[in-house]
């Protein structure tokens, strides 16, 4: 008896160790986010107008969520980054921990994030607000086809929100 107890456990650990942000509700949540996504910036300070796909897929048997982005055309002022080049991996550090993720780009800019679900087609990157600096918000919205996307900074002592980049497009 005691041997079949220890094997369920052993399973039971095996099995949540598998399942990763992929089996778990919280990494389900971000589902809608899978696939290869078209995107045209439509606004935002940073007065880009820029094209391009980014990717968000499993990766390592599931257990991380990674984006990843690359331009296609683009036309910007001469402080905006064209050749601009990032990744995101979304994580989830113990099973019935928050999702998290972390942010990497070409400019050496790191940005960690926790990240919430407040409806089932949006999820909500948020960087910690009590660091020095300013805070990130990057936010993602599907309505039918359609996914939507925004990058937002809020300056220290500031309320508000502003956005940098805005964005939008269909699956491919």
């Amino acid at each position: 008896m005691k041997r079949i107890a220890v094997f369920a456990a052993i399973a039971t650990t095996l099995l949540s160790a598998q399942t990763g942000p992929a089996g778990n509700d919280q990494g389900n949540a971000l589902h809608f986010l899978e696939g290869t996504w078209e995107a045209k910036t439509q606004g935002g300070t940073s007065a880009a107008n820029v094209t391009g796909t980014y990717i968000f897929r499993r990766e390592l048997a599931g257990h991380i969520l990674a984006r990843h982005s690359s331009a296609a055309g683009c036309k910007a002022p001469a402080d905006f980054d064209c050749e601009h080049g990032d990744l995101l991996y979304v994580y989830q550090d113990m099973p019935g921990q928050p999702l998290k993720a972390i942010y990497f780009d070409n400019e050496g800019h790191v940005i960690h994030y926790t990240v919430s679900t407040p409806a089932p087609s949006s999820a909500v990157f948020l960087s910690d607000p009590s660091l020095p600096g300013p805070q990130f918000r990057l936010v993602y919205e599907l309505k039918g086809a359609l996914m939507s996307g925004k990058f937002q900074i809020r300056m220290p002592g500031k309320a508000e929100w502003t956005s940098y980049l805005e964005w939008s497009g269909a699956k491919k």
